[in-house]
């Protein structure tokens, strides 16, 4: 979803990575059980807080998911899920931005994440909107194991 300019913003929301947002949730994650890695600002996505998930959440064919986290100055955000299969991936995206294709609150939802998505209503705060994302990805991860 984002692409950055030269002065750290957004070419889609035209608002400045909220880099202490970003840096707030890593802290927080950082001591989170279910993440074995946070990576701050990584050289395939130098706007985000990219935390990967313990395996042991996943069956073996499930060979590794992430969520990446993008934070805005003006509140607009982009979650995004990713699972990597054995036989293809998963993804699934919490977006607030502007946009032709939805409402400014959407969701690309998975298996892959289509584009246009379904337009959403996010809670208002950041704390809320993280909490949601996180029951939504326990919720996947509980079915993997009651089938």
């Amino acid at each position: 979803m984002t692409g950055r300019n030269e002065d750290d913003t957004d070419s889609v929301t035209g608002a400045p990575i909220d880099f202490d947002r970003i840096g707030v949730v890593e802290e927080r994650f950082s001591t989170d059980e279910r993440f074995t890695q946070i990576d701050k600002q990584p050289d395939f996505a130098p706007d985000r807080l990219v935390c990967r998930y313990d395996q042991r959440y996943y069956p073996s064919s499930v060979r590794a998911a992430r969520l990446e986290i993008v934070w805005f100055e003006n509140g607009e955000f982009s979650l995004h899920y990713h699972e990597e299969h054995a036989d293809g991936t998963f993804d699934h995206r919490w977006d607030r931005h502007p946009s032709d294709h939805n409402t400014r609150d959407h969701v690309h939802p998975g298996p892959n994440a289509p584009t246009p998505g379904d337009d959403a209503s996010h809670p208002t705060d950041w704390r809320d909107v993280l909490s949601m994302a996180l029951e939504e990805i326990e919720d996947r991860q509980r079915a993997f194991w009651e089938r």
